[in-house]
Parts: structure tokens; C-alpha cells; sequence
């Protein structure tokens, strides 16, 4: 017999320092005391956004103003289906108060909670809460170009800049390795120093993936011999949750460029992270290829069942418009670099 099949809207209600609202269910409820995040039924007629408005005037008796789409998520459970669109909500009026005599509480995403049980479904949203926003690709382009981007580099990460990806195939493809290697050796360094992490692309030997914080396949190697195994001794390497608690942050990441609902598939299959999604708008990279622009960014966005960077023209003033599309954050080269 098929399991039921429920489609919810679930929000992360921010406050602007980053601590988050969390509920636990009521008694009477199916998983009473465990703790969630506030959301509910989507009614037939209704779109994502009115669900949750509705949902938490009812639950938490606040008024939302400003929410944007972030992920939707699948999770099967024992008796049914669930399919999650996950909003972040960031205004609202009124004081959170549970309406349903439930409990509720403010936490840190980024630090372990204290709060326990999890609801399995709520799990994965604060892993992806942990995320950095912004995820800035390398190009470095040759050996002289080095020293000038290391310093525009040192720029960025003092900027908040947290997620680095080294990316230089054309620089591979002209010199010899051991000096794109030595470069490698020091953007990584340069991270680590101000507590940032730094992904390798697939386009560079597997030898070196173990000096990185994780490796950012291309769509065309997603289902190489070396990125299966890279992700199974990466699962393996995982250290097992606590049930119904957010495990601890992988050590590696995986990361996945994505422009079809075929890549997205295989960023699942892969058990990725993230995934960078376009080229969206146009950009001097990709001439004379128009983007996928933000309505197809939108429709394979919520299929990812991930969080989604949006790339290709990205920028400070892209960062509403793309989370309004439901991507987690922006990738670039130029405009992030600064």
C-alpha cells in the first residue's frame, strides 16, 4: 500500500543576529515532544507562502512580512510522506507565542543544540542553515596573477568570505602542475587562516582532494569512479547522530555544478552538500550563451532537494532577487572577489 503523501511549508523564523525559532509539538500530537520547525499543511489553492502565513498566524500568532522560498525537501517516514517547502522568514509583527500551549525557543544554528529530540525532518535544514551564503570561485588565471588575487583574496576573507573554491582549469591546462599545485597549497592556507573553507574542483587530481575541505564536482564527473568513491569514504567517515539530533558538520563537503534536472539528480545520488546552479544571467564567461534566467532557476531550484547557489552574474545586488527565487545564496568570481 502507498503511503500518504503531505505537502507542508515549514519556516525558519531568523531573527537578524542568526538565532532561530524552534517548536516542540504538543501533547496529542503524532512525535509530542519532539522539536520542529513551525509550519504546516499546505490547503488545497493555496501557494507556499499563504500556507506558511497562515500556519504560523495560527501557531505562533504573528503576522509575516517578509519570507522567501529556500528548499524543498522530501523525508519519508514510517507512515507517510512528507514534502517540505522550507521558507526562511525574516519580518514579521508580533511576539512568537505558542497558541497550542506548545514550547518554543531560540537557538544558534551554527553552534550544537542543547534541545533534543530532533524531528527527523528538521534535521537536515539546520545542517543547511550552516552554509555560508556566498561561495566565491578562484581566477587566478597564471603564475603572475597569483600574488594580486592572494591579496584581493586576503580582502574577502577578512569581508566575512567563508566558502572558497579553487577553480583553475585554464591555468592547469597551460603550466606545469607543480606550480598550480604550490598556488593550490596557498589559497588553502589563506582560508584556513581566517577560518574559512576551501573546495578543490574535479578538474584538478584526486591526490590533492585530501588537502581541501571538500571537492566541488563538475556536472560532467558526478558519476566518475573517483567522485562515488570520494562521496562513500565521506559517508563512511561521517560520524553517526545521536537520534532525532543535528549531527555535527561534515568534515568534507561536496559540492555540485548543476544546469539541468539531470544534474540535480545526480548531486542527490551523490549525497552533495549544495549545488551551484546556472549560468542565470548573462555573463563574460559564458558569450554569446544566454542565462537560464530566474524563472527556470526557480522551477529546477525546487527540485533539488539541496540548497542552491545561484551563479552567472552574481552579485550584492542579485542577493534578494536570487533568494526570492529560493536559492541559498550567490557564487562568482568577480563581483564576490571585490
Amino acid at each position: 500500500m502507498s503511503k500518504p503523501f503531505i505537502n507542508v511549508a515549514a519556516g525558519l523564523i531568523l531573527r537578524a543576529d542568526g538565532s532561530l525559532l524552534l517548536a516542540q509539538r504538543p501533547d496529542g500530537k503524532p512525535w509530542s515532544g519532539w522539536w520542529e520547525l513551525p509550519g504546516g499543511k499546505i490547503e488545497a489553492g493555496e501557494s507556499v507562502l499563504e500556507a506558511l502565513a497562515r500556519e504560523l498566524k495560527e501557531e505562533l500568532d504573528i503576522d509575516v512580512t517578509e519570507a522567501t522560498p529556500w528548499v524543498t525537501y522530501t523525508h519519508e517516514y514510517e507512515v507517510n510522506i512528507v514534502r517540505l517547502a522550507f521558507c526562511r522568514v525574516t519580518g514579521w509583527t508580533g511576539e512568537p507565542n505558542g497558541m497550542e500551549n506548545q514550547r518554543l525557543a531560540w537557538v544558534d544554528p551554527q553552534q550544537s543544540l542543547t534541545l533534543a529530540p530532533l524531528l527527523p525532518a528538521t534535521e537536515p535544514p539546520l545542517r543547511w542553515l550552516r552554509l555560508p551564503d556566498q561561495y566565491l570561485l578562484t581566477s587566478i588565471g597564471n603564475s603572475t596573477g597569483l600574488a594580486p588575487f592572494l591579496g584581493k583574496l586576503t580582502a574577502a576573507l577578512q569581508g566575512g568570505m567563508k566558502l572558497v573554491q579553487f577553480r583553475e582549469p585554464a591555468w592547469a591546462a597551460n603550466q606545469a602542475e607543480a606550480d598550480i599545485h604550490a598556488a593550490f597549497l596557498q589559497v588553502v592556507q589563506r582560508c584556513h587562516e581566517f577560518g574559512a573553507r576551501c573546495l578543490v574542483n574535479s578538474a584538478h587530481p584526486e591526490s590533492w582532494w585530501a588537502q581541501a575541505d571538500g571537492v566541488h564536482f563538475r556536472a560532467t564527473d558526478t558519476s566518475s569512479p573517483e567522485a562515488l568513491r570520494y562521496a562513500a569514504d565521506k559517508a563512511a567517515a561521517q560520524p553517526t547522530a545521536t537520534p532525532g539530533n543535528i549531527p555535527d558538520t561534515p568534515s568534507q563537503l561536496i559540492g555540485v555544478s548543476a544546469h539541468t534536472a539531470d544534474d540535480l539528480l545526480a548531486a542527490r545520488k551523490l549525497n552533495a552538500d549544495f549545488v551551484v546552479l546556472g549560468h542565470v544571467l548573462d555573463t563574460p564567461s559564458h558569450p554569446g550563451q544566454p542565462g537560464m534566467g530566474w524563472e527556470q532557476f526557480a522551477e529546477l531550484a525546487e527540485q533539488a532537494n539541496l540548497p542552491v547557489f545561484a551563479i552567472g552574474g552574481q552579485s550584492a545586488a542579485t542577493v534578494k532577487l536570487a533568494r526570492q527565487h529560493g536559492a541559498h545564496g550567490i557564487a562568482g568570481i568577480r563581483q564576490l572577489l571585490g
